[in-house]
């Protein structure tokens, strides 16, 4: 076979765009997740409050609600999804210039719910087109193609998170605050030319889409994606998976500053580590096509659970540069294995013709539950410290590992059946 019958080669354009989707989504995430904790703490502003963040990031987990919506408003057409990408980016952008222009100080102190309602704002926009560019993706991508294209998508965000965290903290202490959200918003505006130029073909519209969307179909739509053959098992793995990285990731950033680390400084680490995290993500997609998705899961989770370990045994004395580097390059590449598996499983269970709202209604439920731990992880690290709280977050990781096998038995079986396609 010629490279150029090779499916990367025949879908570089769809896999190029999907890398620009998703990087647009990692830079609010990484100002959420990496830049804003390692800011207020520097700022001064207490663990709990910190964690109190992440209530900015409701709109990921209540992005369920609009989402058959977006499916629905011009299903059909050319360019569907694609426009409400434009839209949403677009809107973003215009937050992130909003954002440029207050004054930093203050939101870190007496304007805290400002601080809330900016970046929910922000949140809101990126959520609405993780909804459209999630549902153009799990169209367009075969069933052997998800783990590599779940790669693609898995670095096009932890670029976007290396630029909006580590990069963006460097960069607010060299160029300020208002130049570097200025170059944040222009970034995500350069970046619709080619998102544009992308053909997203007409598809066939389900008879069923025709039908008048109410509370009563969109009920309706939940209750027949949950009622499928072993979905129970996969709703309390999809739940438990990534709550132990979530509410011991949280603290990363202020135990780092808490343990003497100035601001540039971190920004090095994590922009260095999330570079060797893009490699762990191709490995991890490349793992997806010769292991079942279950082997898959069950790795990655036990690698990410010895992290936190690590992470728990630096709390306890006083811990060398190289070995808060060496557990940090640990951590990341665990993340973003884990993460490449389990997107690629949420792809699996999505239904056609309802891939935007069955793969937004996963995504939305997998945030709800990292977004309760993660509000009280602050409170956990105030009050047990930081090296039981990292424990706790390894305990919570192998927790989830032990639902897998009752999930892959079950799930085995519905293969067989018109409800789910048949996994490797």
């Amino acid at each position: 076979m010629s490279w150029r019958d090779h499916p990367f080669w025949q879908h570089r354009q769809l896999l190029g765009v999907l890398a620009l989707f998703y990087f647009a989504q990692g830079l609010p995430s990484g100002l959420m997740a990496k830049a804003l904790p390692a800011l207020a703490r520097d700022a001064g502003m207490p663990l709990p409050h910190i964690g109190l963040l992440s209530l900015a990031a409701l709109p990921w987990a209540l992005k369920f609600i609009w989402a058959p919506w977006v499916d629905r408003l011009g299903a059909g057409r050319a360019n569907h999804r694609k426009r409400w990408v434009v839209a949403c980016q677009t809107a973003a952008a215009l937050v992130v210039l909003g954002i440029a222009f207050v004054d930093p100080a203050a939101l870190f102190t007496t304007h805290f719910m400002v601080l809330i309602f900016l970046i929910g704002l922000l949140n809101l926009a990126c959520a609405t087109q993780d909804i459209a560019a999630d549902g153009l993706a799990v169209r367009m991508l075969t069933p052997g193609l998800r783990g590599p294209g779940n790669s693609i998508q898995v670095t096009g965000y932890k670029v976007g998170l290396m630029l909006g965290g580590g990069a963006l903290l460097i960069w607010v202490g060299l160029l300020g605050w208002t130049t570097t959200f200025l170059l944040v918003a222009l970034t995500l505006l350069a970046m619709l030319y080619p998102i544009w130029r992308f053909p997203e073909p007409a598809v066939a519209r389900d008879p069923g889409q025709r039908e008048r969307l109410d509370f009563r179909a969109w009920r309706r739509a939940i209750v027949r994606f949950w009622g499928r053959p072993g979905m129970l098992w996969w709703l309390l793995l999809l739940l438990g998976y990534k709550v132990g990285d979530s509410f011991g990731s949280r603290m990363l950033k202020p135990f780092l500053v808490d343990a003497g680390w100035s601001l540039p400084q971190i920004g090095v680490l994590d922009l260095s580590v999330s570079v060797i995290g893009l490699g762990a993500a191709f490995v991890g997609g490349m793992l997806m096509m010769r292991w079942s998705r279950a082997m898959a899961l069950v790795v990655f989770g036990l690698l990410h659970a010895a992290a936190f370990v690590g992470w728990a045994w630096l709390a306890v004395g006083t811990p060398l540069t190289w070995q808060i580097w060496a557990v940090a390059i640990w951590e990341q590449c665990a993340d973003a294995m884990a993460t490449v598996a389990l997107f690629t499983v949420m792809m699996d269970h999505c239904r056609a013709r309802h891939e935007g709202a069955d793969y937004t209604l996963q995504a939305s439920m997998q945030l709800m539950a990292v977004g309760l731990f993660s509000l009280g992880s602050g409170f956990s690290a105030h009050w047990f410290g930081y090296s039981y709280h990292f424990l706790l977050s390894a305990g919570l990781c192998l927790a989830a590992i032990m639902a897998i096998p009752v999930w892959w038995h079950l799930r085995r079986h519905a293969s067989t059946t018109r409800d789910l396609e048949t996994l490797p």
